[in-house]
């Protein structure tokens, strides 16, 4: 741990003395800029990835500096070699605190597959290369930076502001988020929570929307499974379970479940029809009526043209996995399929395994859930002090609509929904060009926009000052 303390202490100490004079001091944001590359470069040069999962060094990098700076910190871990990580700067206690969360964790890489070596942080372009880039680690920069600059500043506070660097998001929940909430939810009891999740959408280089995710989808696994007698391939059977199984995978993947809207994804879909094209518009105007006809051809176009806006309306359904058969000339007894199953908040989890039954309609084919590593399902208002406050800074910052959005894929912040506390996910701007091109999260170069690094760090502060800062 001595050499991640040299180096913590030798960024904070060369950075921290210029960035701020006096309590009362302009920030100098082109130097806290230089501060937010070193640190953001340091923790993606250090390889997190889960799995195997070894989140320490990232871990003792952090400690170092917020140490460095005087800020409490406590290290809480199930397993050694993976902690988490909470920092706490003190309010008055007027107001409830708020939660800066952000995992240290990544998914792993195929090295072979990277122009720039996934844990290089390697600029070119404008851009910054590596493994975490946008997955997480622009979050734990920017609540880091967070908590420096209030410390640095004397920052008065009308609320504890508390920093969760978390493991095992990607893959290992068990040692992360659930570990906290159920071992030690006194740590991070709050209010509000910012967190992953959200990001400003820019096309052709412009920024669109803002997206802050209030809501997402719970993943489930269901299993088909179908049963027969097992023959020699010289003989077609017509109970061969293969068939009977592609026949119940086709049905369940052809199946169109009952479109629902909540208050996120109608806010949504009237937010972006008020920044899109007439045709465009008119679209998702549509949606918000899924009864008629033009709702229906509008939900059609979607899941052609903008799949991951229509997956928002429904329990979207994905087979991912088949196994069936040992040998070319023996049917099998047995042939099974995995479907990952992205459930609304509010679907009824047997109700819906019920009308896949009578989807499939064939009592050779068995349909249950299996076991996965699921969250629990909640939503975040959006009449609130926290959800004002990001809006208008979020407005003012990227002179763009604020659209509350519902992820397709899950964050840990379901499990703190669950508790009562309202999370709301932001992120940087992405191009949405980079996610078709690889560049996107999990891909193969993962790279962010160097200047949006820095104006979502800016962004960040901002929103933490204005809804934590004694008023």
């Amino acid at each position: 741990m001595a050499t991640i303390k040299t180096l913590a202490r030798a960024v904070s100490c060369a950075l921290s003395l210029s960035l701020i004079s006096s309590a009362s001091a302009q920030l100098d944001w082109s130097q806290i800029d230089n501060e937010s590359l070193l640190h953001f470069q340091n923790i993606v040069r250090m390889d997190s990835t889960d799995p195997p999962g070894r989140e320490l060094e990232v871990a003792e990098y952090l400690v170092s500096v917020l140490r460095n700076e005087g800020i409490d910190v406590e290290v809480l871990a199930l397993e050694d070699h993976r902690p988490n990580v909470i920092a706490r700067i003190p309010g008055n206690g007027s107001k409830r605190p708020l939660l800066l969360m952000a995992h240290t964790d990544t998914v792993n890489v195929d090295p072979e597959k990277w122009v720039f070596p996934p844990f290089s942080a390697h600029r070119d372009g404008g851009w910054i290369y590596g493994r975490g880039t946008v997955d997480d680690k622009d979050n734990v920069t920017a609540a880091l930076m967070t908590l420096l600059l209030i410390k640095r500043q004397g920052l008065e506070l009308d609320r504890d502001v508390i920093f969760l660097a978390e493991a095992g998001e990607e893959g290992a929940t068990r040692i992360g988020i659930e570990y906290i909430v159920n071992e030690h939810f006194d740590r991070i009891d709050a209010e509000h929570c910012i967190a992953e999740g959200g990001s400003v959408v820019r096309q052709g280089g412009q920024v669109h929307y803002v997206g802050v995710q209030t809501v997402e989808k719970l993943p489930r696994s269901i299993r088909l499974t179908a049963r027969g007698v097992a023959g020699h391939g010289s003989v077609p059977l017509q109970n061969n379970p293969v068939a009977a199984l592609s026949r119940a995978v086709a049905a369940a993947a052809d199946w169109q479940p009952p479109v629902r809207l909540s208050d996120a994804t109608s806010t949504y879909f009237s937010r972006m029809a008020s920044v899109s094209s007439p045709e465009a518009a008119a679209r998702y105007r549509a949606v918000l009526n899924p009864g008629s006809s033009q709702g229906q051809a509008a939900l059609q176009w979607l899941k052609i043209n903008e799949p991951r806006n229509a997956a928002v309306l429904f329990t979207g359904i994905s087979p991912t996995m088949i196994n069936a058969g040992y040998r070319v000339n023996v049917i099998p007894s047995e042939a099974s399929a995995t479907l990952d199953v992205r459930m609304l908040p509010e679907e009824d989890p047997d109700g819906f395994l019920d009308l896949l039954r009578e989807v499939i309609d064939n009592p050779a084919v068995e349909v249950d859930f299996t076991s996965r590593n699921w969250r629990p399902g909640a939503s975040t208002r959006l009449d609130t002090d926290a959800f004002r406050v990001i809006e208008s800074v979020m407005q003012a910052n990227y002179n763009a609509t604020v659209i509350p959005t519902m992820s397709t894929g899950a964050t840990d912040m379901a499990y703190l929904r669950a508790r009562g506390i309202q999370c709301y996910g932001i992120g940087p701007a992405i191009d949405a060009e980079d996610g078709p091109l690889g560049f996107g999260a999990h891909s193969d170069q993962e790279r962010i926009i160097e200047s949006e690094l820095y104006r979502f760090v800016r962004t960040h502060y901002e929103i933490v000052e204005q809804l934590a800062g004694a008023q």
